[in-house]
């Protein structure tokens, strides 16, 4: 078993030479060399009595297997079990992670292109990615494959959410120009794998979308940084 307990210092970030220091590493040559223990020292500010900043950011990583991915998902509560990283800390790395997620959806432009599933899941990833529960989106496509938008039809539990058929539909066809939907939802258990209901509900609504001159263009399952693609597996079913 891992032990998590904050390790004795090896040396103070004082005692450390100017360009070993977060802070002035930083000032010197710029963000992209700091490691990710370094960035993240930063932002604590400050370690607490007899461990540093940078330890104490090496515990936290530690703790998440060093996934920024699965520290993004923590709340208060979950960082503040950490000796030194009290609430105040704790605020102001949420706010960080979620300035960095932000910042990873900022690339969308009106309309973007979709026209894979990787684009598909970059787009929906800052969105859904990280939930602890499912949610169960839309997108609408133009026949160039542009957005036309993106819809929360249901959100649920850790295991199960809702995607009613007439929610979706009605949803989809309030664009005038839309052709196609991208079906999608995230899995919290981190397994991008579809059940047999997220199976049978595909092809269901697949062949629902063909009386309404629609196209089920794909199906994706997210789970943070991994994703499931119906359309690449060829479990969309007859969707001509």
């Amino acid at each position: 078993m891992i032990d998590y307990r904050t390790p004795a210092p090896t040396l103070r970030i004082q005692d450390m030479g100017l360009s070993e220091r977060p802070r002035e590493k930083l000032r010197m040559h710029g963000s992209r060399l700091l490691s990710d223990s370094e960035l993240v020292a930063v932002i604590l500010g400050n370690g607490k009595r007899g461990v540093s900043a940078l330890d104490l950011a090496r515990t936290l990583l530690l703790s998440v297997g060093h996934d920024l991915h699965d520290l993004a998902r923590r709340d208060i509560d979950d960082l503040t079990v950490h000796p030194g990283l009290g609430e105040v800390k704790a605020i102001r790395l949420i706010a960080a992670l979620e300035l960095g997620r932000r910042r990873e959806n900022a690339f969308v432009v009106s309309k973007p292109y979709l026209g894979n599933s990787e684009q598909s899941f970059r787009f929906l990833r800052p969105i859904i990615g990280d939930l602890e529960y499912e949610e169960f989106h839309i997108l609408c496509l133009n026949r160039a494959n542009h957005l036309l938008g993106c819809h929360q039809i249901s959100d649920g539990g850790v295991t199960a959410t809702i995607a009613d058929a007439k929610r979706i539909f009605r949803k989809a066809l309030s664009h005038a120009s839309v052709t196609s939907v991208v079906l999608a939802h995230n899995h919290p258990s981190g397994q991008p794998f579809p059940s047999e209901a997220d199976i049978q509900l595909t092809r269901k609504l697949s062949a629902a979308a063909r009386h309404l001159d629609l196209f089920i263009l794909d199906h994706l399952i997210i789970a943070g940084r991994k994703y499931y693609s119906f359309a690449d597996d060829g479990l969309l079913g007859d969707n001509s």
